[in-house]
């Protein structure tokens, strides 16, 4: 009965956080607060990633430690496995190349209304649309390798694995809404992409 109630407060509180994430990410909710706030929508993305990261760390002690060991691999299998973590954390780095760091955290969105370059209809970032690098195999490598990272575990406990699906699971569902706002942005140029190359998985069966 205890394993059933761990189980079922893990995955509320994480899907909690997830569900918050998604509604702070949405444009609607951006707009509300640049019509509320006007330019202050600069501040925008530093403030949601501030805000995620609090509510990580204020979930995290609540989180049951379940003690039930799913897999634990033997030596070669769990340094095998390890080289692949190592594998998709190099292609978490060859991602991020493509895109602002200063972007993506919240800095050039500050630094532009500071200089007076700051565009109200970039909302909280300014994007551009490439097809380079990874991002000819994935219209979400970061997400690919992140999962791949995610799942390369040489020992796997159940608090863990219900983790692993929770994020998988959001990754997907957030690519979802992540690609209405750029077909709204870039329009054909991006519907054309997304029907030459895959969501998330960079294999054509996993196109969609």
């Amino acid at each position: 009965m205890k394993l059933l109630a761990d189980i079922t407060i893990t995955i509320l509180l994480l899907s909690f956080f997830c569900i918050i994430h998604s509604i702070l990410a949405s444009n609607k909710v951006k707009k509300v607060f640049q019509n509320k706030f006007g330019n202050l929508i600069a501040y925008y993305r530093i403030g949601y990633n501030v805000i995620s990261v609090i509510m990580l760390i204020t979930i995290y002690p609540y989180l049951p430690q379940i003690n039930f060991t799913l897999y634990d691999l033997p030596n070669p299998y769990d340094l095998i496995i390890l080289f692949m973590q190592l594998l998709s954390l190099f292609g978490i780095v060859w991602s991020a190349r493509y895109f602002s760091a200063g972007e993506f955290i919240g800095l050039s969105q500050i630094k532009r209304l500071r200089s007076g370059n700051h565009n109200p209809e970039d909302l909280d970032e300014y994007s551009t649309f490439r097809i380079e690098g990874p991002y000819k195999y994935s219209r979400h490598p970061v997400y690919f390798f992140s999962i791949l990272f995610l799942v390369m575990r040489p020992v796997m406990g159940l608090t863990y694995f219900i983790i692993v699906v929770i994020f998988v699971v959001y990754f997907y569902i957030g690519s979802v809404f992540e690609e209405k706002r750029l077909v709204e942005k870039f329009g054909a140029v991006y519907i054309d992409y997304q029907k030459t190359v895959p969501r998330i998985i960079p294999m054509k069966v996993f196109r969609a």
